[in-house]
C-alpha cells in the first residue's frame, strides 16, 4: 500500500503542509511514523479523508446546486475580451484552467482579475495519468 508524507498529502488535497499537519494533529486523518521519524498517511486513509473533505464542501448551504462534480475554486488571473468571445483563466491551487465563453457571460458574471470564481468541468472523455 502506498503511503504519503504530510507534504505530499497536502499537495494532493490542495492545502498547505501546515494545514495537513494540523488535521493530522487533531486526529482527522491517521498517521504513522517511518524509520526516519517522518509522519506518513496510508493511501486508503488519505483517499477516504479526501472524500470526507469534499462531502463537507457539498453540505454548504451557499454552494450552487449543479450536476457538475468537478469543481475548481480559485482566483481569476486573466480576462481577455473579444468582440463576441472571451477567455478567462483561473488558478485553482496548482491547476491553471482556461475557459472560452461569450463576452456577454463574462460581463453578466462581472468577472475580473483578482476575484474568486469556480471553474466547473463536465466531460465525457477524461484521461488519467499515473504518476
Amino acid at each position: 500500500m502506498q503511503s504519503y508524507t504530510i507534504g505530499q498529502a497536502a499537495r494532493l488535497l490542495g492545502v498547505s503542509p501546515d494545514t495537513a499537519r494540523r488535521w493530522a494533529d487533531a486526529g482527522r486523518v491517521a498517521t504513522r511514523r517511518d524509520e526516519g521519524g517522518r509522519r506518513l498517511i496510508d493511501g486508503r486513509d488519505l483517499a477516504a479523508f479526501s472524500v470526507e473533505l469534499a462531502r463537507g464542501d457539498a453540505d454548504d448551504e451557499e454552494a450552487p446546486r449543479t450536476s457538475v462534480r468537478n469543481a475548481f475554486p480559485g482566483i481569476v488571473t486573466a480576462v481577455k475580451l473579444g468582440d463576441v468571445a472571451a477567455q478567462v483563466e483561473i488558478q485553482a491551487g496548482p491547476h491553471r484552467l482556461v475557459s472560452l465563453l461569450t463576452r456577454e457571460a463574462v460581463e453578466e458574471l462581472g468577472l475580473e482579475v483578482g476575484m474568486e470564481a469556480t471553474a466547473r468541468v463536465k466531460s465525457t472523455n477524461v484521461h488519467i495519468d499515473r504518476v
